[in-house]
């Protein structure tokens, strides 16, 4: 399995070197704000940083006042705006406006187990949820009673104004079975979208590590492989063989995961014999419907890059569509 990098995973590898951290997040936004509510960025002591809040506009203000966290053991909620005079000094030349709360790791701050906590949490894919007040005055991890956040994977202030909540899903996750030359032109671009990428595929011609240099390649059949790395809520399952003796057993695990999207290449016709096989399995028209086929947003695509093009879109409109 591929590490999960991020901000608490870089503050953790800094304080475990000797250096003390501090987490920098994204609790609200007004206007054109260039990142989403719940981006961070970590600051080390020594003034390293890793990470963005505002996309470059106000980085550096918050490391300094991140180091002042640092030093006074407090966390901080910063403000940052534009105005015609001031947008390319200290503010938002997008419009915008963000809170910020820099919080040190240990006193005054995150408590390091919590942490820890955290980054395990995040590493065994199990969504959790950091809830504290914005005086700092309070914390707490929960894997509980934030269902709803979960599902639409929104961090963001409680209605009480006084509490915010940092979503942390487990990284978004794509599967492809079949490592053809669509596979080729689909994993990378899903890769710079956010996504870790793997691909199943038992020939071993098609699926080489060279053809795949940055992602995970596994030469088995897709049910056993899917069976060892697990399906779930943050994972997209992309078949790309249409050939019923892989892609069938794929359907058959992925149609009883909680995979958000499910995709299978092949003409109208060649779904519909897939259907009608995955009826006589036992799997009713509901289930069946989850299956994308054929795989991809009509955009009219041509070739292998454009029709990943046509899958990845579809693929982002499943998550993030109501």
């Amino acid at each position: 399995m591929q590490p999960i990098s991020g901000a608490p995973e870089q503050a953790l590898a800094w304080i475990h070197s000797g250096k003390r951290a501090a987490l920098a997040t994204v609790v609200e936004t007004w206007g054109s704000a260039p990142r989403r509510v719940g981006a961070q960025m970590v600051v080390s002591s020594e003034g390293e940083m890793e990470g963005s809040v505002s996309g470059g506009c106000v980085e550096g203000a918050v490391v300094l006042e991140a180091l002042e966290a640092l030093e006074d053991n407090e966390t901080k909620l910063l403000e940052y705006g534009v105005s015609d005079g001031d947008a390319f000094a200290v503010g938002l030349a997008c419009g915008g406006t963000i809170r910020v709360m820099v919080e040190p790791v240990g006193e005054g701050g995150m408590p390091q187990q919590m942490l820890e906590d955290l980054v395990a949490a995040r590493a065994a894919r199990t969504p959790v949820a950091y809830a504290v007040a914005l005086n700092g005055s309070q914390r707490h991890l929960s894997e509980h009673g934030y269902e709803d956040r979960f599902r639409k994977d929104r961090s963001g202030v409680e209605e009480d104004g006084e509490t915010f909540v940092a979503i942390h899903n487990p990284p978004l996750r794509l599967v492809v079975v079949g490592a053809v030359h669509i596979a080729q032109a689909l994993v990378p671009m899903a890769q710079i979208a956010g996504f870790d990428a793997i691909v199943i595929d038992p020939r071993e011609a098609f699926g080489a590590p060279a053809r795949f240099p940055n992602a995970r390649v596994i030469n088995d059949w897709p049910d056993a492989a899917l069976g060892d790395i697990g399906v779930d809520a943050r994972t997209a399952l992309v078949l790309l063989t249409h050939d019923p003796k892989l892609d069938d057993p794929a359907l058959h695990v992925g149609l009883k995961s909680g995979a958000f999207y499910i995709g299978a290449l092949g003409s109208k016709r060649t779904h519909g014999a897939r259907v009608e096989r995955l009826s006589q399995a036992g799997f009713d028209p509901h289930t069946i419907a989850r299956i994308n086929g054929p795989v991809g947003l009509n955009i009219g695509a041509s070739g292998p890059a454009e029709i990943a093009v046509s899958i990845l879109a579809q693929i982002i409109d499943a998550l993030r569509m109501p």
